[in-house]
C-alpha cells in the first residue's frame, strides 16, 4: 500500500446497538422493539411454565414517531439496545426551508437538522421566540443513526 491511499475512520463503536439480557431492561430505559428504538413505558416478567423460560413482555414507545410497539422474548435471551446520546446546541438561524444552524462545542456549525413537522406549537414558539433575538439551547436526540429535536430552552445569563 502507497503512502498517498487515505483511509477514512468512523466513530469508535461504530454500531448502533448493543446487546442485554431481557430481564435487565428496565422502565424509563431503552430497547429495540420490533426492530424501532424505543423507550421502554412498561415491563412485566411472567415466572417459567412446565415447558420453557420465564419471559418478559416489554412495551415502548418510539422515540422518533411516538408510535407504541409490545415485544415478548424469555429473560435469559438477549435483545438490542440502541445507543442513545442527548445532545444540546445554541440555535444560530432557522432558515425558510426550516433547517436550524446550530452552534457545535468546538465553534463548528451543524446545518442538517431540521425543525419537526409533527410538533406545530412547539415549532411556531421556537421561531417566535427566536424572533425576539432570544438565545436559545436546542435539546436533541440520537440513536439509530437518527437525530430529532425534542425539546428547547432560553438560555437564561
Amino acid at each position: 500500500m502507497s503512502d498517498e491511499e487515505n483511509f477514512y475512520q468512523g466513530e469508535a463503536g461504530s454500531s448502533f446497538t448493543y446487546p442485554m439480557q431481557a430481564g435487565n431492561i428496565k422502565k424509563n430505559g431503552y430497547a429495540m422493539l420490533r426492530g424501532f428504538p424505543c423507550k421502554v413505558t412498561e415491563m412485566t416478567t411472567c415466572q417459567a411454565g412446565k415447558h420453557g423460560h420465564a419471559k418478559a413482555t416489554i412495551i415502548g414507545v418510539d422515540i422518533f414517531t411516538g408510535r407504541k410497539y409490545e415485544d415478548y422474548c424469555p429473560t435469559s435471551h438477549n435483545m438490542e439496545i440502541p445507543f442513545v446520546k442527548k445532545q444540546e446546541y445554541q440555535l444560530m438561524n432557522i432558515d425558510d426551508d426550516n433547517y436550524l444552524t446550530l452552534l457545535l462545542e468546538n465553534g463548528e456549525t451543524k446545518e442538517d437538522l431540521k425543525l419537526p413537522d409533527d410538533q406545530l406549537q412547539i415549532v411556531e414558539k421556537l421561531r417566535s421566540d427566536f424572533e425576539s433575538q432570544k438565545d436559545i439551547l436546542i435539546s436533541t436526540i440520537q440513536a439509530m443513526g437518527q437525530e430529532k429535536i425534542i425539546s428547547y430552552r432560553e438560555i437564561v445569563n
